[in-house]
């Protein structure tokens, strides 16, 4: 069941995100006693997962498109990004909520293949946002996530492991720095993770 004020907290956050290419916008909310309407941005394309689904993975090339949009905006507005919708099939929009600078939070939240380490271990800030642009990485150079397990609980256990699986295809072939920046993005001391500030001046 949807929480209500998660919702209200949801259209909160989007009222204040800037105008921005990257952002889907939010035109209108109304609320009534059994429904929350969200007027939005249309999004044609599609969700980025269903694309990496239908390709397999992505080139380097192209995922390094995918992943500046995304960290872009990270450093712009600090979001805990959630997913990626498609407005055309030229440019991507990111979906996102935001995380503000400073504060420590407790609540497990969030998809579990894209859930920080620290997340799980119920205290967290910003870095994050990192963590699971690391995951949205790893998932478009070879198409599936990098912790992976049939049931929460059980992919709860392979983050905590933190082996990242460099073996399968198409890993072989992908490039030492591509691998890099992966285990950067993964690292699981946030202190010592890669940062959306560094990533958007490389």
């Amino acid at each position: 069941m949807v929480d209500v004020e998660d919702v209200r907290r949801e259209v909160a956050i989007m009222r204040h995100l800037p105008r921005n290419s990257n952002i889907v916008n939010l035109w209108e909310a109304c609320e009534d006693d059994g429904v929350v309407l969200l007027v939005m941005e249309l999004c044609e394309g599609g969700e980025l997962f269903d694309r990496i689904v239908a390709r397999g993975h992505y080139s380097e090339r192209a995922a390094a498109v995918v992943m500046k949009t995304i960290v872009e905006d990270v450093f712009m507005i600090r979001p805990m990004v959630y997913g990626c919708l498609y407005c055309a099939k030229s440019y991507q929009k990111t979906l996102a909520t935001l995380n503000f600078a400073g504060e420590r939070f407790s609540e497990i939240v969030g998809s579990p293949y894209h859930m920080a380490l620290e997340v799980l271990k119920r205290n967290y800030g910003p870095e994050i946002d990192i963590w699971s642009a690391g995951v949205i990485l790893y998932i478009l150079l070879c198409g599936v996530p990098p912790f992976w397990a049939e049931t929460e609980q059980g992919v709860a256990q392979v983050i905590l492991r933190g082996v990242i699986d460099f073996k399968r295809e198409p890993w072989p072939s992908i490039s030492d720095s591509a691998k890099n920046l992966v285990r950067l993005m993964l690292e699981p001391d946030p202190k010592l993770r890669l940062t959306a500030k560094q990533g958007s001046l490389s």
